[in-house]
């Protein structure tokens, strides 16, 4: 950490060091998708962004001096914050079951970042794995080059080089860090993000963070196995459809069923401890980092009131339980009773969970299957959560709808799609700098996808919802409302990591 300095001069963005490798986004896609009915179907092939591949004419990239200029009107504090993450081979103790797998650091807490808003980041990432990777800033409306997409926004950091991120951290909230590349973040390779807010009212005692995660890596078949079975359009294994009819979600959650659930890295059997006091507040700030899994969860004993969500602040809602996506955040806060408590992230529809214990007093610890009543007792819904004030996207017309439609493909090459196409070869969507657009994201498949959207915000159009990861429902419309005021090349795309990795991707480009 360092203190105030004078403004950086801004060029190119810094290039990676090392071996010169094409830059590769979605290793081996070939892969499955699960009918109804169980019907199970393959595509093979291999698709990638290619570092080397020109920018399509008309669209900002990049590089280009407009990204520089909407930087440089962030207000920084004049404050910087520097650290290394160091991507490489390592070991989690899962309750004396030793995972090799890959690590930033130590793991994903140790590797925690912790940031005032408006503050300068600057973050070099080395790599000591055998492959290239990239670190994406989930959430943040950072400036395009450094959003960590291999082949669309840098290359790939190849193996044994560095890459030094700068940017101005513009929003505060609870966000996350990982690999962008194929399905290393199924690995270990991601970390808290959390940005403070020195306004902000501390209606709290304590402030904790809870990662939740499915795990399979170093007790079970690794990601790249994980492919190669769906590839292979075999069944068993991982690779089973999790049904739940009753489910919001529902009826199909997943295709992949994982040995384990992890909380904050650890497991069930030796949980992650939050100490307290009674009557003392706690805000828990719940990130799911899990690349297939909703999460269902609840504090046994307590009512949570939710406050924010994506990072964003919404009217206090308070609830029983929520429904927690893959990279969806939320911040609740808990007035505690006395004694120990579980929290418990039970996996939806599914029989394996991750848990957190807040402990207050004496007593015994719950034991790792516990499940709280409060799961099965009121849900939260988005209809439910409205922007606080000063959280609402400003009002004005729309200028044009564009419409995404979700779906699997029909054939023995089916895969998911965006607008019938799979990515990243699919045609983008375009937007002008400036613009208000309205995007009717329209699942026209049986299971749900959490959308994505990098560098950018947006409103849900029913209720002014500020997010940047939406859940949309099977058979459902879930409309957005987005200010176009990032200029480049983003990302947009389911964000389960096996059906982006199977086509559900596209771009958001900005036109010159």
């Amino acid at each position: 950490m360092s203190g105030p300095e004078a403004p950086e001069p801004a060029g190119d963005a810094d290039r990676p060091t090392g071996p010169v490798r094409r830059a590769v986004l979605v290793g081996g896609l070939g892969a499955v998708g699960a009918a109804l009915t169980g019907t199970w179907w393959c595509l093979t092939g291999r698709q990638q962004f290619a570092a080397d591949a020109p920018e399509p004419a008309g669209t900002v990239g990049p590089h280009d001096a407009v990204v520089e200029r909407t930087e440089r009107h962030r207000h920084w504090s004049g404050r910087t914050s520097a650290i290394t993450l160091t991507a490489q081979p390592g070991t989690l103790d899962l309750a004396g079951r030793q995972a090799r797998t890959w690590l930033y650091g130590d793991g994903p807490m140790s590797a925690a970042v912790r940031i005032g808003a408006g503050d300068r980041l600057r973050a070099r990432l080395v790599n000591r794995l055998d492959v290239a990777t990239t670190v994406h800033w989930h959430g943040l409306r950072i400036r395009n080059d450094m959003d960590g997409v291999p082949g669309l926004t840098m290359p790939a950091v190849p193996a044994g080089g560095t890459f030094d991120y700068r940017f101005v951290v513009p929003d505060p909230g609870t966000y996350w860090l990982h690999s962008h590349v194929g399905v290393q973040r199924d690995r270990g390779l991601y970390a808290p993000l959390i940005v403070t807010d020195p306004h902000e009212p501390g209606d709290h005692d304590h402030d904790e963070t809870v990662v939740l995660d499915d795990w399979t890596d170093g007790v079970g078949p690794t990601p790249d196995a994980i492919l190669t079975e769906l590839r292979s359009g075999r069944t068993g294994g991982p690779v089973r459809p999790v049904m739940a009819p009753s489910s919001p979600w529902g009826p199909m959650l997943s295709e992949l069923t994982y040995p384990l659930h992890l909380a904050n890295a650890r497991p069930p059997e030796d949980p992650y401890v939050i100490r307290a006091k009674p009557g003392q507040r706690l805000r828990l700030r719940l990130i799911n980092a899990s690349a297939a899994t909703p999460y269902r969860v609840a504090f046994a004993g307590h009512r949570m009131t939710v406050t924010h969500a994506d990072g964003w602040p919404v009217r206090p809602t308070t609830v029983d339980t929520l429904l927690i996506g893959m990279a969806e955040r939320y911040d609740v806060v808990v007035t505690v009773g006395d004694g120990a408590f579980g929290l418990v992230a039970a996996a939806e529809g599914g029989t394996g969970a991750a848990r957190v214990v807040v402990r207050t007093g004496s007593g015994a610890t719950p034991p790792p299957g516990e499940r709280p009543a409060e799961l099965t007792r009121r849900l939260l819904r988005y209809a439910d959560l409205h922007p606080a004030a000063g959280s609402t996207l400003p009002t004005r017309p729309v200028d044009r709808t564009i419409r995404l439609l979700l779906s699997q493909g029909t054939s023995r090459r089916l895969t998911w799609l965006i607008n019938d196409q799979a990515g990243p070869h699919g045609k983008p969507v375009t937007v002008r700098q400036g613009e208000r657009v309205r995007i009717d994201l329209v699942n026209a498949s049986a299971m749900a996808h959490p959308i994505h959207l990098h560098g950018h915000t947006f409103a849900l159009a029913d209720t002014g919802l500020r997010k940047d990861t939406v859940v949309v429902l099977p058979g459902k419309t879930t409309s957005i409302r987005l200010q176009a005021d990032n200029p480049g090349r983003w990302m947009l795309h389911c964000h389960n990591a096996y059906h982006m990795e199977l086509g559900m991707m596209t771009e958001l480009d900005y036109l010159t």
